[in-house]
């Protein structure tokens, strides 16, 4: 059953303060977008100035596919938002809600130049399933979604190089679940680095075998339904202004 835009903007305002919660805000910076019903492509996109913890369903700023704003609100949007989700808004039906996180493992990662490997239990889940975009500078220039758009592809994860992890999702939840496995592979890869001890490499058959799991899963319904809840039911016991 398709969801309104208030169910929508409540759901969005709780992964605000989920990504919170889990640590992955950077001050005023980065936005998570999901699109609205209606055939006039707009999506919601935090406000900018505020931290996520000020995000709620009310003040969150609806914009059109080109990064206008279409309704009355006090706050602007962040530019480098801007660029990269109306481009993959644009390009991608299947991607109703898209997350972007500059935290310090999954930047640590996207500043290595193997990027992120598969010898680790989620990157091994994640074999495949990772597209990336070469650093162009801060995302403020539209030239720039063409490259973007083609180095994305039909997935629906992707490590910005020298720049940070971002994820889509055919739902809130979907997106949130992405992001979570990808930035978990990032953290176990840095920490087992930081060992200084060899890593144990894992075999084809078995990154086969994990990317055809991920593959059937994925032919069902979206995933991440189960831990969105739970965690929002963690933020509704913190503050539950996100509703406001």
């Amino acid at each position: 059953m398709a969801q309104t835009e208030r169910q929508l903007r409540v759901q969005l305002a709780a992964c605000y303060r989920i990504f919170d919660y889990m640590g992955w805000s950077e001050m005023i910076y980065n936005h998570i977008t999901v699109k609205v019903p209606g055939d006039e492509h707009h999506f919601l996109i935090n406000p900018y100035g505020l931290h996520y913890k000020e995000v709620t369903a009310s003040n969150l700023v609806k914009v059109d596919i080109e990064g206008n704003i279409v309704e009355d609100t006090e706050y602007r949007v962040n530019p480098a938002g801007i660029v990269i989700h109306t481009a993959i808004h644009a390009a991608r039906p299947d991607v109703q809600c898209i997350a972007h996180t500059h935290t310090n493992a999954g930047m640590a990662v996207a500043c290595t130049e193997e990027g992120l490997r598969t010898d680790n239990f989620y990157s091994a889940l994640l074999h495949n399933q990772i597209a990336y975009h070469d650093f162009e500078g801060i995302t403020v220039n539209d030239d720039e979604k063409p490259r973007l758009i083609a180095n994305l592809g039909d997935k629906s994860l992707m490590i910005l190089r020298n720049h940070g992890l971002l994820a889509g999702g055919r739902t809130i939840p979907e997106a949130f679940q992405n992001l979570w496995a990808m930035e978990r592979a990032c953290q176990v890869q840095v920490t087992t680095d930081s060992t200084g001890r060899p890593n144990i490499p894992v075999g084809p058959e078995i990154l086969a075998k994990s990317e055809q799991l991920m593959a059937m899963q994925a032919m069902g319904g979206p995933s991440g339904e189960l831990e969105f809840k739970a965690l929002t039911r963690l933020i509704e016991k913190i503050d539950p202004s996100y509703k406001d």
